[in-house]
């Protein structure tokens, strides 16, 4: 047996028969001195021993890998895009009031009713405010007359004093019933003016043109100063309101275009531009309210009008479009390196690697990555929190891909 093995492992090019006729006749023989038989001997033994240490010695088993759903990032090159609800109103509307309070006697528009600048909608009952007008004019009046007197009298007393035919006091007195005398005129003066300004106010002016897109009093109703009689639509640029919920917010800023259809005129596309983002959040609804400016509206665009907007992101091209490509992974493939959202990538020798990513926006099912992915890395998909850094893998493919659906 111990040949068998010698020469397996030692002597492969020897035959059995040769290597056991050959130790035998060494052995018997009387030829070779004492020192050669034992230093034969020897290396027999060790020979031996060796030979069953190979024996007993067995191969380890190769190192199980761990399996790990992964695939190869692929960049989403479809533009984003989110389609909302959306009201058409105009930029401006203002409400119309009287300015001082009184009872309406007259409407001369209506509602729906388009107006120009200038033109007359209502008027008040001016009586009051006509005889207001007259005292106070009646008042000026008196103020003037009462003012050319004084001034004659101190013009008077000012030669007679040069002269020295009055006291100096005297004087004194004159002028001094003349600074009164000239401050009710001028007292006088702004009442009256006053008072001819609430006379005009009882008549209801449109400032700018527009449309009236609202009633709120009636002829023959007392109103008060301030209390709104219509509201105004301005004419002029045309706004499209939406309210966004906070997981689109992300990707909406100013300046960016829109797509905007309304369902009245049979879907027909019209081109429109974010203006403003509202900067908090309604507390009922909590969404976030955008007004888009539409570029080119026809005259068959009517305020109130409901629409259909689309927001949309070129892509970008050239040195910034790499990095700016997005990608979108499984829920299940997000990992946290401290607070901070990292994934797994398999590397070329199948090891992990955590890399740290920027998430912009998440869904239901999948979180869209911005940066710290490049198309080909391979992304465990499925058991994230079962790894760790420089992790030998065996990358399978999902079980069920429709469960990874966006």
């Amino acid at each position: 047996m111990i040949l068998q093995v010698c020469r397996r492992t030692l002597l492969p090019s020897l035959s059995l028969s040769s290597l056991r006729s050959r130790l035998l006749s060494f052995t018997l023989s009387g030829s070779g001195s004492f020192r050669a038989r034992r230093t034969f001997a020897w290396s027999v033994g060790v020979v031996t021993v060796v030979a069953l240490s190979a024996c007993g010695k067995k191969e380890a088993p190769p190192v199980a890998l761990r399996p790990v759903v992964a695939m190869a990032a692929v960049a989403d090159t479809h533009a984003v895009q989110s389609s909302l609800p959306a009201t058409i109103e105009a930029r401006y509307s203002t409400p119309l009031s009287f300015r001082v309070a009184g009872k309406i006697i007259e409407r001369r528009v209506r509602l729906g009713d388009s107006v120009k600048a200038g033109e007359i909608v209502a008027k008040l009952d001016p009586a009051d405010n006509a005889k207001n007008a007259a005292s106070a004019a009646a008042q000026l009046s008196a103020a003037q007359h009462q003012l050319t007197y004084a001034e004659q009298q101190v013009t008077r007393d000012r030669a007679q004093a040069q002269e020295n035919l009055i006291a100096r006091t005297q004087l004194e007195q004159t002028e001094n019933a003349y600074a009164a005398a000239l401050a009710q005129r001028n007292q006088a003066q702004a009442q009256a003016a006053l008072s001819a300004d609430q006379l005009k106010y009882t008549t209801l002016v449109a400032d700018r043109a527009g449309v009236i897109t609202a009633e709120q009093a009636d002829t023959g109703q007392n109103v008060s100063a301030g209390q709104a009689v219509y509201n105004l639509a301005w004419s002029g640029d045309i706004d499209v309101v939406s309210d966004v919920p906070e997981t689109t917010l992300g990707s909406l800023a100013v300046g960016q275009k829109a797509t905007v259809r309304l369902a009245a005129l049979g879907g027909k596309p019209f081109a429109a531009r974010v203006r403003e983002v509202s900067p908090a959040a309604d507390p009922q609804s909590r969404t976030y309210r955008v007004r888009m400016t539409l570029e080119a509206p026809t005259p068959d665009v009517r305020l109130g009008m409901t629409a259909d907007v689309a927001f949309a992101q070129a892509p970008a091209s050239g040195a910034s479009a790499a990095s700016s490509q997005a990608f979108i992974i499984p829920s299940t493939a997000l990992f946290h390196a401290g607070k901070l959202p990292a994934v797994w990538i398999v590397k070329a020798d199948d090891s992990l690697e955590l890399r740290r990513v920027d998430v912009s926006r998440y869904g239901e099912r999948t979180v869209t990555v911005s940066s710290g992915i490049a198309p080909g890395d391979r992304v465990v998909w499925q058991g994230v929190h079962t790894v760790s850094a420089g992790q030998k893998v065996r990358v399978v493919a999902p079980l069920h891909p429709e469960d990874f659906a966006s």
